[in-house]
């Protein structure tokens, strides 16, 4: 091998500090999602967890639960897409970096 072992694992242990620390922001980091014209509303961390749901109460139809089912899987669902892309971008260079230590699997 041509680099350094020593060097190799001080790159690696600084990286995960790195990579630990952008995911503790991640969760700290929130994202929203509207659907039926605001009547629900899902918020999300950064890690993808669900934080909270609102649910107006004129989407509340008593004979028809299936319209208010499917806004709120469409809020979740954006809610949860923009969480990832938050995780990409702030995760993405990281994990692309890994590549560059010749590492097999890594930042692929």
């Amino acid at each position: 091998m041509g680099m350094d072992m020593d060097k190799l694992l001080q790159q690696v242990g600084q990286m995960q500090t790195e990579m630990q620390k952008a995911q503790e922001e991640l969760a700290n980091e929130t994202v929203q999602a509207t659907s039926g014209g605001g009547m629900v509303t899902v918020v999300a961390n950064g890690a993808g967890e669900i934080k909270e749901i609102k649910i107006d109460p004129k989407a509340i139809d008593p004979k028809d639960p299936e319209m208010l089912e499917d806004m709120i899987l469409a809020a979740v669902n954006e809610a949860v897409r923009s969480a990832q892309s938050l995780m990409e971008s702030k995760l993405g260079g990281l994990a692309g970096g890994l590549g560059g230590l010749g590492l097999p699997g890594l930042g692929d």
